[in-house]
């Protein structure tokens, strides 16, 4: 059954916002998911709030501004400024064109607008241009809506998806009037989307959409070939928490994305508190779907699995146990936590680890601040390796690992990840990008690789940082034919342009 709406590109956006002053007293969490780095305690200063919130807030307060595995050869190309324009930007999604890798398309939260971005580039990502996402129409009159957390990813047939949600609002931002998915559709590229779907609103302070991520079937056997999977968090609401979640959702598309099924639920509801969130969908070499997700009140990184083309799942497998079970609080971020959140890929390629399973998280490690963790399958998700540590950084030296991505290259196999790192820096609060490439199937990797010429500074000693969004949750990589395309929010130019959306193509070779 479908329950999904499509509509034309919503046009004529209010050129600005008049909002007033809103006054909202946040509501403290029912459960203790506010953890410090090493301690389970509740610090009164963690980050409760996701990223579509503190983009409300923003446009609320400023109207004005709508054994090692070794590689023979590695080279990290220039970091491109792929969003290039003033106003900050942050969370980022990439994902390229199987039929043509040099076609890529990015996505990022816009702070300064209501609309997402997205981004294009038809030579490998050296030049991009830019877009708007479609809205739709306010769900009351003089109301407004904007949109949040991009997901992005292609099918076989050149077509290009793009995840988000859409968060509605009365007159000058009063109250929030509901929430929705929303999947865009270009067949050009990413240059233009004329085809949305909007599905699953919920109303006033009802349940919450919230965090989605989205995939699409490539194998080209598989009987599910392009299916389009997107899976959230369906929060109860609570002042624009995503701490009080209580089910993840899958939908799917066998039509090109026009209409989406009724959302099937992906983890257990039976008693007790159900806190869940950072649900991450991919797809197995014979067309099988799994669904990985971080489980807060049970410090477990789960995973569920369907094999009728995400119509319906069995019982949830734990990955790996967490030592924190929401987020960490570093000193890199001004007011933010870094989240506890899966990034999974499976091995499609014609190697030696085809049907493998890569599962990747932060977590805090003792005195050596937060880490990189990967473990893999090699049975369907049924059982799971003992976790690796992907970065390299000296252990027992307190530094930050955070907001991790991966991608398997479906050509050669390797296992990639990129992640945002202060190792660089005594303090522990300036960032870098560093990626780690595993050659031997996830079993160990190769001296993790740097790829920012410039570091980024967004803690509290910077007063330019955009201390609502920052970094954001979660940042992209891609990867394919030995060269990766990790994508991050940078905030070299704070002063003078906000954050800005970058990218770096770098090759591999063995």
């Amino acid at each position: 059954m479908s329950l999904s709406r499509t509509f034309q590109p919503f046009e004529g956006l209010l050129s600005r916002l008049v909002v007033a002053v809103l006054f909202l007293s946040l509501v403290s969490l029912s459960v203790d998911t506010s953890v410090a780095l090493g301690a389970k305690t509740n610090t009164g200063t963690a980050y409760n709030q996701p990223t579509w919130w503190a983009k409300y807030q923003h446009l609320l307060n400023n109207s004005q501004s709508l054994d090692k595995g070794p590689t023979s050869s590695v080279k990290v190309g220039s970091n491109i400024d792929v969003s290039n324009e003033k106003g900050p930007q942050s969370e980022t999604a990439i994902t390229l064109n199987p039929a043509n890798p040099d076609q890529l398309v990015a996505g990022s939260n816009e702070i300064d607008r209501l609309a997402m971005r997205g981004y294009y580039s038809s030579d490998g990502g050296t030049n991009w241009g830019a877009v708007d996402l479609p809205l739709p129409p306010a769900s009351t009159t003089n109301g407004t809506d904007f949109g949040s957390d991009p997901a992005v990813a292609f099918d076989t047939r050149g077509n290009v998806y793009y995840g988000y949600i859409i968060v509605f609002f009365n007159r000058q931002f009063a109250s929030i009037q509901g929430t929705e998915m929303a999947v865009a559709k270009s067949s050009d590229g990413g240059r233009s989307w004329p085809q949305v779907t909007y599905f699953n609103f919920n109303s006033g302070t009802g349940k919450f959409n919230d965090k989605p991520m989205l995939t699409v079937d490539t194998n080209p056997t598989s009987p599910y070939r392009d299916t389009v999977y997107i899976a959230w968090d369906n929060a109860s609401y609570n002042q624009g928490k995503s701490s009080a979640n209580n089910a993840l959702l899958l939908s799917h598309s066998t039509d090109g994305g026009l209409t989406f099924s009724s959302p099937v639920t992906l983890n257990s509801l039976n008693g007790g508190p159900n806190s869940v969130i950072g649900a991450d969908p991919f797809v197995g070499s014979n067309g099988e779907v799994y669904v990985a997700w971080a489980d807060i009140v049970s410090s477990r990184i789960m995973v569920n699995r369907s094999f009728d083309g995400g119509q319906t799942f069995g019982q949830e497998i734990p990955v790996a146990a967490t030592s924190l079970s929401y987020q960490a609080i570093i000193p890199a971020q001004a007011s933010r936590g870094a989240l506890i959140y899966p990034a999974c890929d499976t091995d499609r390629s014609n190697g030696p680890n085809r049907g493998s399973l890569y599962c990747s998280w932060m977590d805090g490690n003792g005195s050596s601040g937060t880490d990189i963790f990967e473990a893999y399958s090699t049975n369907q998700g049924v059982s799971w390796s003992e976790p690796v540590r992907v970065n390299d950084d000296a252990a027992g030296v307190n530094r930050d690992q955070f907001n991790q991505w991966l991608s398997v290259d479906p050509v050669t196999g390797t296992v990639n990840l990129s992640w945002y790192d202060t190792r660089n820096d005594p303090n522990n609060t300036k960032t870098d990008v560093y990626l780690g490439v595993s050659t031997n199937g996830g079993l160990s990797y190769a001296p993790n690789i740097k790829v920012t010429d410039v570091p980024s500074d967004e803690s509290a000693a910077n007063p330019y940082a955009d201390a609502g969004d920052q970094y954001g949750d979660y940042e992209g990589i891609v990867a394919y034919g030995g060269t990766i395309h990790p994508v991050w929010t940078d905030g070299r130019f704070d002063q003078v342009m906000g954050e800005e959306v970058f990218t770096a193509a770098v090759t591999v070779t063995k």
